[in-house]
């Protein structure tokens, strides 16, 4: 189920782009229309997977408000703003990820827009996790170095014994080289 919000004080807008989001597969679509509903949103909420900012806001301009969600957020962000100014908005937030979509909005370019973002999406998530896998790794060889070290120390075990004795254990036990570890740890570590 993809969210989006829709910040906009021009309710035409929030129409139209709400219905090229459904479109688009987006079935949890929250439109409000001022900044700082949209914070409060932001805060109290589920974080939606996409951001469209139309300007000006009733209460601000919008570019500021794009660039917190960018940085608070792991949602992508669309700004759409007056062509004239496009170009100049577009350099301003050229180190976020928001796309800037000039008005009047053509609607294929907004739809592979929101096709694009969503595919980079995707892929940051992909990264995030395959990171955060590399991560548990290296923080298991860490402490299965450590119950190694402990068994060294402490039953006189050359390296090769010591990850032998991690091994078997795992395999007779059925469990992982981490959970033997930790027992290890927990019985020369105190």
């Amino acid at each position: 189920m993809k969210r989006a919000l829709i910040v906009s004080s021009n309710y035409e807008s929030t129409e139209s782009v709400e219905q090229l989001l459904r479109n688009e597969g987006y079935s949890r679509i929250a439109p409000v229309a001022s900044g700082n509903e949209a914070r409060r949103f932001l805060d109290r909420e589920t974080e939606p997977e996409l951001i469209v900012i139309n300007t000006p806001l009733s209460d601000e301009f919008g570019q500021e408000l794009a660039e917190t969600a960018s940085a608070t957020t792991s949602a992508s962000v669309i700004l759409i703003c007056r062509n004239d100014i496009s170009s100049e908005v577009s350099d301003k937030v050229a180190e976020t990820n928001i796309c800037v979509v000039p008005r009047p909005v053509n609607r294929d370019f907004f739809l592979e827009s929101v096709r694009l973002l969503a595919a980079e999406r995707a892929e940051l998530r992909g990264m995030a996790k395959e990171s955060n896998d590399i991560l548990m790794k290296i923080s298991e060889i860490r402490l299965i170095s450590r119950a190694k070290a402990a068994l060294m120390k402490y039953l006189r075990f050359t390296e090769p014994q010591a990850h032998k004795y991690i091994e078997k254990q795992a395999m007779n036990s059925r469990c992982t080289r981490r959970e033997i570890a930790e027992k290890v740890l927990a019985q020369y570590e105190k």
